[in-house]
């Protein structure tokens, strides 16, 4: 993922894309601030895993902006969000469609023997397991509850 948002950055550098260009090198940045954070603390390096996580982080503070920023009428600032939110998307896997979440959550449920409510966090820790980043979990749990209850 590193280098994939690397290599992203140089080519929107060569193009002059500027919006581009700011948005990835603030993910750059965060990536360094937390390489930096995790050699103080004395741990490795930030993994992808870590680094999709923070994206995905980066995408919804920019959703809660453009919610605030539409709701106020504020078109021009809602437009840098949504490029912004385009191009951070660009780098996270495919959600899933909500067929195969349906899917998914059904094998999770067979592959822990969930019976009810109270197995929830295994169901959930399968779906995080199975498929990292790709499934919105605020909005799946309410589908994993219901297909447990």
């Amino acid at each position: 993922m590193r280098e994939a948002i690397a290599e992203g950055y140089k080519a929107a550098l060569k193009a002059g894309d500027k919006r581009r260009t700011a948005t990835l090198r603030a993910v750059n940045a965060a990536i360094k601030d937390k390489d930096i954070e995790a050699r103080g603390a004395g741990k490795p390096p930030l993994s992808d895993e870590d680094a999709l996580v923070m994206v995905q982080k980066m995408v919804k503070q920019r959703e809660e902006s453009l919610a605030i920023f539409t709701e106020a009428g504020r078109e021009d600032l809602a437009l840098v969000e949504r490029e912004e939110i385009a191009i951070l998307a660009e780098f996270l896997p495919k959600a899933l469609s909500p067929d195969e979440l349906a899917a998914a959550i059904t094998a999770a449920i067979a592959a822990t023997g969930a019976a009810g409510g109270k197995d929830m966090g295994k169901v959930i820790a399968e779906l995080k397991a199975k498929y990292p980043g790709r499934i919105d979990f605020s909005k799946a749990s309410g589908a994993v509850k219901a297909a447990l209850g």
